[in-house]
């Protein structure tokens, strides 16, 4: 099996567990005199089994991305490289944006009102965050590659 198709089953089983948690919630309280839509002690032995099943997905890719050897260091690494991308990405265009007025009233009506005045460089800050986001599609690039060309490890 591809990393990517584990990553694929991981995502099912998360969705798989929290449809089964919400299943547990509203099935745990009945009103007297009714049955519940549904055994909620059947729901939770199967949500075990599921969450036993994505921790041991977990693993396997985990172990699989740290073994995995790309440019510059191991998958995880460039997991981790995409991750403060795109925290420095968006950090940088909220900061832009806030020193250009994005959202706030941008112009004087009266001669006597106070004139806002950015107070940081928006063309340079722009720049950057399209850097950044230049950056950001390498890296993603690289690791979805990646994961359609390795397979998943034991």
């Amino acid at each position: 099996m591809k990393l990517a198709e584990a990553l694929a089953l991981r995502a099912d089983a998360a969705r798989r567990v929290e449809q089964l948690r919400t299943r547990v919630a509203a099935s745990a309280r009945y009103q007297e005199g009714e049955a519940p839509a549904e055994d909620p002690a059947v729901l939770l032995t199967e949500a075990g089994e599921v969450l036993g099943e994505l921790e041991a997905l977990i693993r396997r890719i985990n172990r699989t991305n740290a073994a995995t050897a790309v440019e510059g260091g191991t998958l995880t690494d460039a997991l981790a490289r995409r991750d403060v991308l795109r925290l420095r990405h968006s950090l940088v265009t909220s900061a832009a944006d806030a020193a250009a007025g994005e959202g706030q009233r941008g112009f004087r009506q009266l001669r006597s009102e106070l004139k806002m005045i950015p107070a940081l460089p928006v063309a340079e800050l722009r720049g950057q965050a399209d850097d950044l986001a230049r950056q950001l599609r390498e890296v993603d690039t690289l690791i979805q590659r990646t994961n359609w060309e390795v397979d998943l490890l034991d």
